[in-house]
């Protein structure tokens, strides 16, 4: 969800474009990919683009290039599935519902444990970093990208504010999760539900110390965007 007018270099538009159709399915693991010629002939680009882009790929654990054999698709195992361009790519398409309650499990094993902490642990300057990221998803509306973005600093703050570098590590990826399920929402939903006050609740008990509380809001939020998300999959693009 690229902010509009944003210009991407064409090697990034190539992998993107390669990317999505890895993860969903229209490359499936073990084909072997068109070469960098066809590739770069086919897409009115460089060689090199082709090449980059195929690169990028291969950090990510799609794709892998041998001499003589070219370039093929690996096994779904070896997929980084925590690099958050990749989760963005997932929800290009309809994800797997397995793969989206796998997400909402991790979500759960990390987010309410740094909720805990972060009621206890946050500083002044953070709780007033979440609240204001509150009042924007309000005034802004979670269906617009403002609101999506403040969504996203809500939830990074409340891993920053645990003071645990490897939890703050999984920022980036949990940022990724929340931003993609909240825009698949209300891309494929023109009403869903408005997660407003689990929000504020968490909100509040971090503000209080109250580290039950937090965990117990933080679980409840969790549960009911994997609700919604799903109740998204089973009715599809409205």
């Amino acid at each position: 969800m690229a902010s509009k007018g944003r210009h991407e270099p064409s090697h990034v538009k190539v992998s993107k474009e390669l990317g999505v159709a890895i993860v969903t399915g229209e490359h499936p693991p073990g084909t072997v990919l068109q070469g960098e010629v066809e590739f770069a002939e086919r897409l009115g680009v460089s060689r090199s683009v082709v090449r980059e882009a195929l690169r990028m790929l291969a950090a990510k654990g799609l794709v892998e290039s041998r001499p003589k054999t070219g370039t093929r698709v690996r096994e779904r195992s070896n997929w980084n599935l925590l690099d958050p361009q990749l989760l963005g790519w997932m929800f290009e398409g309809a994800p797997p519902l397995d793969f989206v309650r796998s997400l909402f499990e991790l979500r759960m094993i990390v987010e309410p444990a740094a909720a805990e902490l972060a009621a206890t642990k946050r500083s002044a300057r953070q709780l007033s970093q979440m609240g204001h990221a509150l009042e924007q998803m309000e005034a802004t509306g979670l269906n617009s990208e403002e609101g999506q973005a403040a969504d996203q600093r809500f939830h990074t703050i409340i891993l920053e504010a645990t003071g645990n570098e490897l939890l703050v590590s999984l920022s980036s990826t949990i940022s990724a999760a929340v931003r993609w399920t909240t825009f698949f929402k209300y891309r494929t939903n023109r009403h869903p539900r408005d997660p407003m006050d689990e929000h504020r609740a968490l909100f509040e008990a971090i503000a209080g110390s109250d580290r039950a509380e937090a965990r117990a809001a933080t679980e409840a939020l969790i549960r009911q965007a994997l609700i919604d998300t799903e109740a998204s999959l089973n009715a599809g693009p409205q």
